[in-house]
C-alpha cells in the first residue's frame, strides 16, 4: 500500500509540528503556506529569546488555560514540557530554565531551531509549498488553493490538518482568513479577541509626552480579586506588560460586558500600609509632595506621576497619602485591536472536535494550534499548547488517514 497523503495548511510552529510528527509515521506530507515562507511568528517570538514552554508542576501548568484545561490535558499529557525540551535539543538545540521558570532555547534565537526543523522536515520528504493561499473545498471535496499568478492548484488528501493561526499579528500570516471558510461548512467559530494584549487610556498629554515608553516596577495589580506582582509599560496609547497581559482575559471580558474597568496598581507592594505612613510621616516637613513621595515613599518619577494623574489631588495626611501609594486606581477604556495583540482568543469552539482535534463535522479535516478556542498567558504556555494540539491531531490524522485508504494515491495536481 502507498503511503496516506495529508495536507498540513499554515506553516506556522503547529503547521511544522503536524508535518514532522505525520511524516514520522509514515504520510506523505505537503504543507501549504500562503506567506512566502513558513515559520515567520515563530521567528517574531524568538526576538525575545523564544520562550519554548514553563518549568513549573502539570497541576498549576494546566490550570493556566482557564475553561480550556480539562480539554487541553490530554494533548499536553501527550506531549509535555519535557516532551517539547527533549524535541529541541533532539534538533540540537539546549535549554535552559532561566530564573522565573521559563524554559528557552541556549542560543536565545529561534533561527538556528528553524533552520534544524526544516531540515528534518526535508529529510523526512515533507514538501513545502508556499505562497498558495487555501480557498476552500471544491465541488468535489478537494482543496482549493490559489497562487500568486492567479492560477489555481488543488489536492485530494485523505487526510487534513488545519493549522492557519489565530488572528494576531496578520501581517505575519495569521489574518482569521480562515473563519468564513469553516463557518460557511457550518463549523461553530468562537468569535476571535484580543488576548495577551495592552489597553487604551486617556492620559493627559503631560503625563503622555514625559512617560510614554517608561516601565513601571516594582508594582503588583489588581483586577477581580486577582493580584499580581510584575511590571508594566507606560506607552503612548496606554498600559502594557507582562503583569497586564496575565490579567488581560478578565480585563477584556469586563469591558465588553459593562465598559471601562478599574485597573489597581500598588506603587510599593513589598511594604504594608502602616509602614508606608511612617516613612511618610518620618519626611512630614519636606518642601514639597513631590520630595515626601521620593524620599519618604521612595517612588520613581513615573510611579509618582502616576498616583497624582489618576484620582483626586492627593491628602498631606500620611496614612491616607500611603493608602493612596497602595491603590492606584487606572481606568482601561478598550483592549488593543487584535492586531496589535501578542496572540487571539476564540477560534474553533472545542465541542466541535473530537479527542483527536477531527471536526465533528468534517470527516478527516483536524485543527490545531491557535485557530482553536482557548487561550493562555505567556510565559510559555502559548507555544506548549500549540505543539501538543499539533501532535495530536498529527497522530490522529494518520490513523484516519491510514484506516480510511482504499490503497490508491490522491496527489496535488493543477487545477
Amino acid at each position: 500500500m502507498t503511503a496516506p497523503t495529508v495536507a498540513v495548511i499554515g506553516g506556522g510552529p503547529a503547521g511544522l509540528m503536524a508535518a514532522e510528527v505525520a511524516s514520522a509515521a509514515g504520510a506523505a506530507v505537503t504543507v501549504w503556506e500562503h506567506m512566502p515562507s513558513v515559520g515567520r511568528k515563530l521567528l517574531m517570538a524568538g526576538r525575545g529569546g523564544l520562550n519554548l514552554t514553563h518549568s513549573e508542576p502539570a497541576v498549576p501548568f494546566q490550570a493556566r488555560y482557564g475553561d480550556a484545561a480539562g480539554r487541553l490535558a490530554p494533548a499536553l499529557a501527550a506531549f509535555g514540557p519535557a516532551d517539547l525540551r527533549a524535541w529541541a535539543e533532539g534538533l540540537g538545540q539546549a535549554t535552559f530554565v532561566g530564573s522565573s521558570g521559563r524554559v528557552f532555547p541556549t542560543a536565545m534565537k529561534a533561527s538556528p531551531l528553524l533552520r534544524a526543523w526544516l531540515a528534518r522536515l526535508a529529510g523526512q520528504g515533507v514538501r513545502i509549498v508556499t505562497r498558495r493561499r487555501w480557498q476552500g473545498w471544491d465541488a468535489d471535496g478537494a482543496l482549493v488553493f490559489s497562487g500568486p499568478d492567479g492560477q489555481g492548484e488543488r489536492m485530494a488528501p485523505d487526510a487534513t490538518i488545519l493549522a492557519l493561526g489565530g488572528a494576531s499579528w496578520p501581517r505575519l500570516g495569521s489574518d482569521g482568513g480562515w473563519v468564513p471558510l469553516l463557518a460557511a461548512r457550518g463549523v461553530p467559530v468562537v468569535p476571535m479577541a484580543s488576548a495577551n494584549c495592552g489597553f487604551a487610556v486617556a492620559w493627559s498629554a503631560d503625563f503622555r509626552q514625559r512617560f510614554a515608553g517608561t516601565p513601571l516596577k516594582p508594582a503588583a495589580f489588581t483586577f477581580a480579586g486577582r493580584t499580581l506582582r510584575g511590571e508594566a509599560m507606560v506607552t503612548a496609547y496606554g498600559i502594557e506588560g507582562g503583569a497586564i497581559y496575565a490579567l488581560s482575559a478578565a480585563l477584556r471580558d469586563r469591558i465588553a460586558a459593562a465598559g471601562p474597568a478599574m485597573l489597581t496598581i500598588d506603587l510599593r507592594p513589598e511594604l504594608a500600609v502602616e509602614a508606608l505612613a511612617a516613612r511618610l510621616a518620618a519626611v512630614a516637613g519636606a518642601p514639597s509632595t513631590a520630595t515626601r513621595l521620593r524620599k519618604g515613599a521612595g517612588l520613581s518619577p513615573l510611579a509618582a506621576g502616576l498616583l497624582r494623574e489618576c484620582g483626586p489631588p492627593l491628602p498631606a495626611e500620611p496614612m491616607a497619602l500611603a493608602a493612596r501609594v497602595k491603590a492606584v486606581e487606572v481606568r482601561l477604556e478598550a483592549p488593543q485591536p487584535i492586531a496589535r495583540a501578542i496572540s487571539s482568543a476564540g477560534g474553533i469552539a472545542l465541542d466541535a472536535l473530537d479527542d483527536g482535534f477531527m471536526l465533528r463535522g468534517l470527516p478527516g479535516v483536524f485543527a490545531a494550534g491557535e485557530m482553536l478556542d482557548w487561550e493562555a498567558p505567556t510565559g510559555g504556555y502559548l507555544l506548549q499548547a500549540t505543539l501538543a494540539t499539533a501532535v495530536v491531531a498529527a497522530r490522529a490524522a494518520v490513523a484516519h488517514a491510514t484506516a480510511c485508504r482504499p490503497g490508491g494515491d490522491r496527489t496535488s495536481s493543477p487545477e
